[in-house]
Order: structure tokens, then sequence, then C-alpha cells
């Protein structure tokens, strides 16, 4: 028979401060903007080690540092097509196809090895990451382990990361 069981973890400090922009399929953005985003966490397993799915005093932490690491950044990008990346000096230079740029200071600015920064591409990159570093720490891994990132109240994206 088999069995399933899970955790859900949202605490009030899975939470990150980052602006952004979107960049659209015809190389238009939108604004320049912010978000206090809400992070919370759902890992699966198919049974019980010590009576535990995972120790919550484990992954706490880790999802708190990745939360950490995008909080006051202004988050950009690596894989979009419509958008240019140099960088000058201690600066980025981001050029877009309407033919806006931006000079922002390196340490201003995370730029992530994804497509866009929706808050679905968001979820994704955090799940990957705090797969990572639970698979790296722990040597564990959640049969599947779902993000949802709240970039407004009421409104979130929901990733699912299964295992092969």
């Amino acid at each position: 028979m088999n069995t399933a069981f899970s955790i859900r973890v949202y605490k009030q400090y899975f939470n990150f401060a980052s602006s952004h922009f979107m960049l659209f399929k015809d190389g238009t953005r939108e604004p320049l903007h912010g978000h206090n985003y809400r992070v919370q966490i759902k890992g699966n397993a198919l049974d019980l080690d010590d009576d535990m799915v995972f120790d919550f005093l484990d992954i706490k932490p880790i999802v708190r540092e990745v939360c950490d690491s995008l909080d006051h950044k202004l988050l950009i990008p690596a894989n979009n097509p419509h958008l240019h990346i140099e960088e000058r000096e201690k600066n980025y230079i981001l050029s877009t196809r309407d033919e806006s740029f931006f000079s922002i200071p390196q340490t201003d600015v995370l730029i992530l090895p994804i497509e866009n920064t929706s808050a679905e591409r968001l979820a994704a990159y955090m799940a990957y990451q705090i797969r990572d570093k639970v698979l790296m720490k722990f040597k564990f891994e959640f049969k599947s382990l779902e993000v949802e990132v709240e970039e407004t109240p009421g409104q979130a994206a929901v990733f699912v990361l299964t295992k092969d």
C-alpha cells in the first residue's frame, strides 16, 4: 500500500522585497516596479523517516536563506532574448528592445538563470534552489516540492518540482 505524507511551511519571515520588470513576447516591457513577495512550501514524501517527512527545524533556515538572497535586489532574467546585459565598471547596463536602458550598480542587481521574472519563474527558481540545498546538506529529496510565491495578497504562482 502506498502512503503519502507532506509538510507545509509558511512563516512570516518567508518573504522578500524586490523590484523587476516583465519582458513580453513582442519585446515590450512593463514599467520597473516592486513587490513584497511571500513564500510557502509544501514537501511530499511517500513514507516517513523517524515519523517525519522532514524536520521543520531543518527546512526553515533553507527557505529563509533563499528568500534572503532575493531580498532588496532588482531581479533580472539572464535567459531572456529581449534583454541585453552588459557589465561596465561596477554597473550593469540593461537594454531592451523598446530602446530603454538602465545603469544599475551591480550590488543592487541579482541576475537569475531564468527566462523572465514572473512569479511563476521565481517559484521554479526557488524550488530548484531549495531542492539543491536540502539535497546537499541532508542527502534528502522530496518526492515533490511545491513552492508558492505570492506577489500581492490573493495573487500567487505555484511551481511543483517532482523527483524523477
